[in-house]
């Protein structure tokens, strides 16, 4: 089991950067795939993007490609998603996941491929 908190939400401009930390503690975090969803106010929690666990495949929603960049260090047992270009739709909470198998990397991914959820990190942009 892997456990996981995020960290870099806030309140930022449209056309703005943030920077979403996630920490994992367990010694096998290098094993699995990561992932970050994020759920706004009376919506269904949505995929963001992933992170295959050898770090050699990553993933986005169509919404975010181009402005968002999901990057890993097994050596700090962490997971960034680095957001630019910030729009006002993209305010929500944010989670990240870890894959439910580890060592597995799969054609794609969504909310019920991932076992181990941090307690989110709200995400506001203003217009």
């Amino acid at each position: 089991q892997v456990q996981l908190a995020e960290s870099g939400g806030g309140l930022v401009q449209a056309g703005g950067s943030l920077r979403l930390s996630c920490a994992a503690s367990g010694r096998t975090f290098s094993s699995y795939a990561l992932g970050w969803f994020r759920q706004a106010p009376g919506k269904a929690r949505e995929f963001v993007s992933a992170i295959s666990w050898s770090g050699g495949s990553t993933y986005y929603a169509d919404s975010v490609k181009g402005r968002f960049t999901i990057s890993r260090d097994n050596a700090k047992n962490a997971v960034y998603l680095q957001m630019s270009s910030l729009k006002p739709e993209d305010t929500a909470v944010y989670y990240c996941a870890a894959d439910s198998l580890p060592y597995y990397t799969r054609p794609n991914y969504g909310t019920h491929d991932f076992g181990s959820w941090g307690q989110g990190t709200q995400v506001t942009v203003s217009s």
